[in-house]
């Protein structure tokens, strides 16, 4: 009997260290969620008005995730219970300390809605049921349509669309604002490749800004380089490098600026110019990092 006490005793121990290790491998964010508000938190709803089930956070998620097991669920009691976050909250309660803000897309893109301190509110039309990931203080960003075209603004008039929808597929993002529009470095570095070109589809011009440090190049595509611009030269964030045109397009209707994030070292954007390795991943992280928001 003392045998098996001693047993029993030892195998009681062994599953409460377990239970311990697992406890502890689990992830802040998953252990601290209890489908409950609590001061500290950072909440969201699945009804308006907070209303309905309640999924409860205390820092920055970059992806909701879409399915279960793995994506982050509504946990409370009502309406929703179990569902994935993912583009089906409506509403939050900020009981944090620090500004939070909801993006629509994952990995803090896209458009967004900030929420103060203690704020509670419904989230708007742009984002309600349309939402993928959350960033506590987020960090202060500029639209890329302002940052090409400063003072001014532009718009995107093509995205990064994964090689799946674009006729010939796209591997950058098209910006426009007008023929002769001053064209902004997003990034600095050295330039290691020019090709001025000229207006018209058989004539298409490159600057291929590649920063070490980052290791990526940054390609634009159909503006009029500077005629300053040289190979070697080491340029800065924000310095005007071109005039917007439609160099390589069919006409002056088509005027913009293609701008393509590459891996590496890179003397060329990809496809357009018969580079058939399609390496580049989708560069919204990317621009993120580098302050910007992709809209």
């Amino acid at each position: 009997m003392k045998s098996f006490n001693r047993i029993l005793t030892a195998s009681v121990a062994t599953l409460a260290l377990g239970g311990a290790v697992a406890a502890t491998a689990l992830p802040a964010q998953a252990a601290s969620r209890n489908g409950k508000c609590e001061t500290g938190e950072f909440c969201l709803y699945f009804n308006s008005n907070t209303k309905g089930s309640v999924s409860d956070f205390t820092g920055s998620v970059a992806d909701y995730g879409a399915k279960q097991p793995s994506c982050f669920d509504f946990k409370g009691a009502g309406a929703g219970k179990g569902k994935c976050v993912k583009n089906q909250a409506a509403s939050v309660w900020n009981r944090s300390k620090k500004t939070v803000r909801v993006y629509f897309n994952s990995n803090y893109g896209g458009r967004y809605q900030d929420f103060k301190a203690g704020a509670k509110g419904n989230l708007n039309s742009g984002l309600k049921n349309q939402n993928a990931s959350h960033q506590f203080s987020p960090s202060s960003r500029t639209n890329m349509t302002r940052a090409v075209y400063r003072p001014q603004t532009g718009r995107i008039t093509a995205g990064f669309d994964g090689y799946k929808n674009t006729p010939g597929r796209h591997e950058g993002i098209d910006f426009a604002r007008g023929i002769g529009a001053d064209v902004r470095a997003l990034t600095s570095g050295k330039i290691i490749y020019i090709a001025r070109g000229r207006n018209g589809s058989g004539g298409l011009s490159t600057i291929s800004i590649y920063n070490a440090s980052l290791k990526k190049t940054v390609i634009y595509l159909h503006s009029a380089p500077r005629a300053s611009l040289r190979v070697g030269q080491t340029i800065s964030k924000g310095q005007i490098i071109a005039d917007e045109a439609w160099r390589g397009v069919s006409g002056p209707s088509g005027a913009h600026t293609h701008i393509e994030m590459r891996p590496g070292r890179q003397l060329r954007a990809a496809k357009s110019v018969n580079d058939w390795k399609l390496e580049n991943p989708n560069p919204t992280r990317f621009w993120n990092s580098q302050g910007y928001n992709v809209r």
